[in-house]
């Protein structure tokens, strides 16, 4: 490792799974990172999410993939029923073929986990120095170098900064200054202990239950001991971003006319935390000079294809080789970056939206979507998400999106008649 790469530094904002991730990234390629986080301590808030291969290839290319494998839960299928009727949808099955296929598994494990995976790798490495309690407010592209100012008027300089820090990111309000699109679709998520979960539901699946405006998963979590409950529906009211303490009357007042079995879920949680979702239009870049963006910050997206940390990672792991790419030339490296990731993540977030409108179709629209997927065989599930689980640190900085052609799996359905 040369002199000149030890002394490079790039500051990272926000201390989630992607910059997090980042940091890990930067490290490898002899980068020094200073890790400025608002809250008072790095942690993660939030109950489950889904990886797919493409995940578990990003950990194992951080140093992370180990401690995620053991905190993970490796499922036997996914699974869509319909809400309604208790009907089943689809069935993919992720288990030997679908690990062979794709190099690895499709796995579920806790937010905090996650996090708490990468955050040992980034606690063990010491060109990574982290800071909490500190929100950067401003910052000067216009030197060599940047400098960030945050609310106690303290400076930081680097060579350059990556703005991970969210959904609602000071970095790209400075970089950007356009606005957020929110949904108007709300999220309601709770952990529960197995006991509390009905017996004919603890399948070690996600499943997904499908019903009119409105949708519920579940899976499991540490070892089976706990369940992801999550329910969706479109709101009534005019909603803001944000987050919030929820409530079952809430939950229940969407969730009429479905049936019994996936009902009883409803009433499990005692409390719930209640997000009211948005995401961003796809842009042309997401920086300028020494600046980028990474993870919730450069491409928010809805969790209807669950995919938003495995994008994340994919961003730290791709910026990491871009970095190796060019030499340590951050700006080359952070355009090269960018452009292999803006159009793989509008794809991911365009195709997430059309997801979003199956899952939730009613009347004709779901007798179409139900059909969808009949007689189809597991190898042509396969070969339908190859573009998303396909990603590996190898291809990477070559990964496109398969020349623009939308992928079988996210057929869109007709548009209704007005």
């Amino acid at each position: 490792m040369n002199h000149e790469k030890q002394q490079q530094k790039v500051i990272i904002v926000g201390g989630g799974i992607g910059g997090l991730a980042a940091a890990l990234a930067l490290t490898r390629q002899g980068i020094r990172v200073q890790l400025l986080e608002q809250a008072e301590q790095i942690g993660e808030i939030g109950a489950g999410i889904q990886l797919g291969p493409n995940a578990y290839a990003a950990l194992d290319a951080l140093g992370a993939g180990e401690a995620a494998r053991r905190r993970s839960v490796f499922t036997d299928h996914i699974i869509m029923m319909d809400a309604v009727d208790a009907g089943e949808v689809v069935r993919i099955d992720v288990g030997a073929a679908f690990q062979q296929r794709f190099g690895n598994p499709y796995g579920v494990i806790h937010r905090a986990d996650i996090h708490l995976s990468i955050l040992e790798a980034v606690e063990q490495d010491p060109l990574i120095s982290f800071q909490t309690s500190t929100r950067i407010t401003s910052m000067d592209l216009q030197g060599p170098g940047v400098t960030l100012i945050d609310q106690h008027g303290q400076r930081y300089q680097a060579d350059a900064v990556l703005g991970c820090d969210g959904v609602k990111s000071v970095v790209r309000e400075q970089l950007l200054g356009d606005t957020s699109r929110v949904t108007g679709h709300v999220v309601y998520r709770a952990v529960v202990d197995e006991q509390e979960m009905p017996e004919e539901l603890r399948v070690n699946a996600p499943v997904l239950w499908a019903g009119p405006r409105c949708h519920l998963v579940h899976y499991p979590l540490r070892g089976g001991q706990q369940y992801n409950l999550v329910v969706t529906f479109h709101s009534r009211e005019q909603e803001e971003w944000g987050v919030r303490d929820g409530s079952k009357a809430e939950v229940l007042s969407y969730f009429q006319g479905i049936h019994p079995s996936p009902a009883r879920l409803l009433e499990t949680p005692s409390s719930w935390r209640r997000w009211a979702t948005a995401d961003r239009e796809p842009v042309a870049r997401w920086g300028q000079g020494n600046a980028t963006l990474l993870g919730d910050a450069a491409h928010p997206m809805s969790q209807y294809l669950a995919q938003g940390a495995c994008m994340a990672l994919e961003d730290a792991v791709t910026l990491g080789e871009a970095v190796r790419a060019c030499g340590h030339d951050l700006q080359a490296a952070f355009r090269l970056y960018e452009s292999v990731r803006i159009p793989r993540t509008a794809r991911v977030v365009w195709s997430t939206r059309e997801m979003g409108r199956l899952y939730h179709a009613q009347g004709v629209e779901r007798s179409v979507r139900n059909s969808l997927w009949e007689g189809r065989s597991q190898a042509q599930f396969y070969d339908a998400v190859q573009w998303l689980y396909g990603w590996n640190v190898d291809n990477c900085l070559g990964a496109g999106v398969n020349g623009g052609r939308r992928s079988p799996l996210f057929k869109p359905l007709p548009e209704p008649r007005r």
